[in-house]
């Protein structure tokens, strides 16, 4: 975390799960992240750009800020994303800029994906 150039830019984002095998099955099928193991409870990801942490080390509090993914083609990630056991929570809209949707992960966390498409 934290390296030159990066101030006042998201550095990482850490989600508390219930089962990191899970959450690790849910993020590689839907986006293709990769995981650096560091024990039992935390698990490290990248998805080639930013990183961030798995933990069982809290307690799963769904909610929080909105992480915001951004796809080439949104039907290909949605498909991907039910395929991975993800849930549909606001299906595709248009905002200035482009169109996105909203989904769950496995553990309840609200995300959601655009495109300029």
């Amino acid at each position: 975390m934290g390296t030159a150039g990066n101030d006042r830019r998201i550095d990482n984002i850490e989600f508390n799960v219930s089962d990191i095998a899970r959450s690790r099955e849910f993020y590689a099928k839907a986006f293709g992240w990769t995981f650096t193991d560091y024990g039992p409870t935390y698990c490290e990801f990248t998805d080639g750009r930013l990183t961030g942490g798995l933990t069982t080390g809290g307690a799963i509090k769904p909610g929080g800020p909105l992480v915001i993914l951004y796809a080439d083609d949104l039907g290909v990630t949605q498909k991907r994303i039910e395929q991975a056991g993800g849930r549909i929570v606001k299906p595709v809209f248009e905002f200035p800029g482009g169109r996105r949707f909203h989904f769950e992960d496995p553990d309840g966390y609200e995300l959601a994906v655009w495109s300029v498409n």
